[in-house]
């Protein structure tokens, strides 16, 4: 059972007219436009693979929702109270630590590959961003929900095309080795390198160089470890999207 908390209610935490037995991905929706909440609820409405069962217009209603009756997926707009700046973004971050398994869909009004970078700056697992003018589209909104919810990442590709546009006539993932490209999906996936390292046998002084490697060849020339990792997995991303 869906609410609004658009006047400072909460979600039920006993998930009251819940069907216990139900399979669908239980997803919170949360943007302070009414109209958006509406359209939301209703594209989803048709999708049996999801259901929504909570409304939500600024980041603290979610978030005590969310610590009342945890959902699978927050749906959440990249700007919303109080301060209009980047909450979908902080909701993310702070979701990451204390719900690690919930999965978080940012939705955008404007495409912008620095906010993809962020969400995805401590891990791309269970994170989507979506361009809004996509989510009336219902396959495609129901498979951005239903893969973030298994853990998957999901980047809106008009948001990869600002990363690979000055690379558009050959993939720079051409230029690595298969093994290089494992640990580059790997990088997409989250692991740090020593987990890398204990998942396939190699040194940690190994994948070091192979990362290394991986930036190089990519072209990635920040000084900034995070944020190369992060420029490497929209890259992968992309790459597999195509």
């Amino acid at each position: 059972m869906s609410q609004d908390s658009s006047d400072g209610q909460k979600q039920n935490a006993s998930g009251q007219g819940l069907a216990s037995a139900s399979k669908a991905v239980r997803v919170y929706i949360a943007d302070d436009s009414f109209l958006i909440r509406e359209g939301l609820r209703q594209v989803l409405e048709l999708a049996p693979e999801v259901q929504v069962i909570g409304l939500f217009s600024d980041e603290p209603s979610l978030l005590a929702g969310v610590d009342a009756l945890a959902p699978d997926v927050v749906i959440t707009d990249v700007r919303m109270p109080p301060t209009q700046t980047d909450e979908g973004m902080r909701i993310a971050e702070r979701l990451r630590h204390s719900h690690p398994a919930l999965g978080v869909v940012v939705l955008s009004q404007h495409g912008s590959a620095h906010y993809a970078a962020q969400l995805l700056q401590s891990g791309a697992a269970g994170r989507g961003y979506l361009l809004k003018d996509r989510i009336h589209d219902l396959d495609h909104l129901v498979s951005t929900i239903t893969a973030v919810a298994r853990g998957e990442c999901r980047i809106d590709a008009r948001l990869i095309d600002e990363l690979v546009a000055k690379r558009r006539q050959r993939s720079p993932l051409e230029e690595l080795t298969p093994r290089q490209r494992d640990i580059l999906g790997d990088i997409a996936a989250g692991k740090s390198n020593l987990a890398m390292a204990q998942s396939r046998g190699l040194t940690q002084r190994a994948v070091e160089k192979h990362v290394s490697e991986i930036f190089g060849r990519l072209g990635l020339t920040s000084d900034e470890t995070a944020s190369r990792r992060v420029q490497a997995t929209l890259l992968y991303l992309a790459q597999r999207d195509t």
